[in-house]
């Protein structure tokens, strides 16, 4: 695959989508449950879980927390951890769940087919179900066309006090530092990241939207984010994110090379689920085309059915390449890429 076709901390909360079953059934029995254990915190998850109650008579009870936390219970309650389904936003948690025992494989056509092979792990332990790529955002009147094309050049001199990046605390520049040190090798990536610390107009604060925001206000003119908080904010009912938005211009990375980093959120079937057949059904769910249609225009993530054209917002930034070749040992490099971006300075 090489195109995308323009397709709290510390605690635990727990959120039960129960509706009733229009087929007749009354609400779905004690045993027509499926337990999952989610790092998403998204509205449209909820209309995801109400449609696939509707259409099944499965209640979905979801724990919510980070992926890191959702992990360590599983390790924790082991044989009886409730947990039939895990759910992560960074495909190096999932390689890290499987890699600790915590998942059992599903074989699926309808799974197999629903995700690009490259996008999945490859024994069946998990699965991608939405796709968000990490790009860099311009400010359209002040940065030209083709003056800057890859990550590598955000390092570069000329950009100094003009780039805009959140924490590298966050699960998505862990997984893109790491990519950089599967593409670059150890030597180049810290030099990178040292080069973008230095670049930085401000010392990292808030979410991608944050920086979006405060390029479009001037205080840079370049910032990484990922696509899916850019489609939220043009599309915000806030007139004034919209207009932020609008003073932005998208730049899918390294077109000339490897590709554009892309991260995922991913599903798989926990070792010890006890609705092994329910958290099937739910994964398939998933990737089903009305269940894709929810993702691409309620999240504005990019579906995993790539095929499909939902989104007339993703249509208009169109296709792009996708780094693939990196994706799979994201999980293998990332204490690679924490280590590093300590060593570069970037907090």
């Amino acid at each position: 695959m090489g195109f995308i076709r323009s397709i709290c901390v510390g605690s635990l909360s727990v959120v039960s989508a129960v509706v009733l079953v229009p087929d007749g059934r009354g609400l779905a029995s004690a045993a027509e449950v499926v337990h999952v254990y989610s790092h998403r915190h998204y509205g449209v998850d909820e209309q995801l879980n109400t449609l696939f109650t509707g259409k099944t008579g499965i209640e979905v009870k979801v724990v919510n927390a980070e992926a890191d936390q959702l992990i360590e219970r599983l390790q924790a309650e082991g044989e009886s951890s409730p947990a039939d389904v895990l759910i992560t936003v960074d495909a190096g948690r999932m390689q890290r769940a499987r890699k600790e025992g915590l998942l059992q494989p599903v074989m699926s056509e309808v799974l197999t087919r629903g995700t690009p092979a490259e996008l999945q792990d490859a024994d069946g332990y998990w699965y991608a179900y939405a796709i968000r790529a990490r790009v860099l955002l311009v400010a359209a009147d002040r940065v030209k066309a083709g003056e800057i094309r890859d990550y590598e050049d955000l390092a570069r001199p000329e950009w100094r006090g003009r780039v805009l990046v959140r924490s590298s605390s966050s699960s998505y520049n862990q997984a893109l530092m790491a990519s950089m040190v599967s593409a670059l090798g150890e030597k180049r990536a810290l030099a990178w990241a040292r080069g973008l610390a230095a670049n930085l107009a401000r010392p990292p604060q808030g979410g991608d939207r944050d920086q979006i925001k405060a390029c479009a206000a001037g205080l840079a003119d370049v910032c990484l984010a990922n696509t899916y908080y850019y489609g939220l904010l043009l599309h915000s009912a806030d007139p004034a994110e919209r207009a932020a938005a609008g003073k932005m211009r998208l730049i899918f990375p390294n077109q000339g090379g490897r590709g554009t980093h892309v991260n995922v959120s991913a599903a798989g079937v926990t070792r010890h689920a006890r609705n092994v057949a329910n958290a099937r059904a739910y994964l398939e769910f998933l990737v089903s085309p009305e269940a894709q249609k929810l993702l691409a225009n309620g999240g504005q993530e990019f579906p995993a059915l790539m095929d499909l054209t939902l989104n007339p917002t993703q249509e208009k930034w169109g296709a792009f390449k996708v780094d693939t070749a990196t994706f799979r040992q994201m999980g293998e490099d990332q204490p690679k890429a924490v280590r590093l971006i300590d060593a570069a300075g970037w907090k």
